[in-house]
């Protein structure tokens, strides 16, 4: 079972952008398709992103589209989201995971880090 790593977050203003990391503890995240998720309070955890094992297919909610940008570097064992024009509705705390694509299901023996605090007010 991969250990997640999540780094990058932070409080900003509304059209700000923030780079989020996902490594992976004691392992490699090479083998692995990843998904973003996030959960605000008083919210369920919804999918943001996610990405193939190889990079070459991406998927994004809706919400997100053309404003976020999931990438990764298997030579670094680090999976990204790149989140632009930020919103308040995009506050919340962030985690990544493995999981299925292309429907971004959390694998049946994936597993959650601390996760990464995003705020966005002005």
């Amino acid at each position: 079972q991969v250990q997640f790593v999540e780094s990058g977050g932070g409080s900003v203003q509304p059209g700000t952008s923030l780079k989020l990391s996902c490594a992976a503890s004691g392992g490699s995240l090479d083998n692995y398709a990843i998904g973003w998720f996030r959960q605000a309070p008083g919210k369920q955890r919804e999918g943001v992103s996610c990405i193939s094992t190889d990079g070459g297919n991406t998927y994004y909610a809706e919400s997100v589209k053309g404003r976020f940008t999931i990438s990764r570097d298997n030579g670094k064992s680090t999976v990204y989201l790149q989140m632009n024009s930020l919103k308040p509705e995009d506050t919340a705390i962030y985690h990544c995971t493995t999981v299925r694509v292309p429907h971004c299901i959390p694998t049946l023996d994936h597993s959650w880090g601390q996760g990464t605090q995003v705020t966005v007010s002005s």
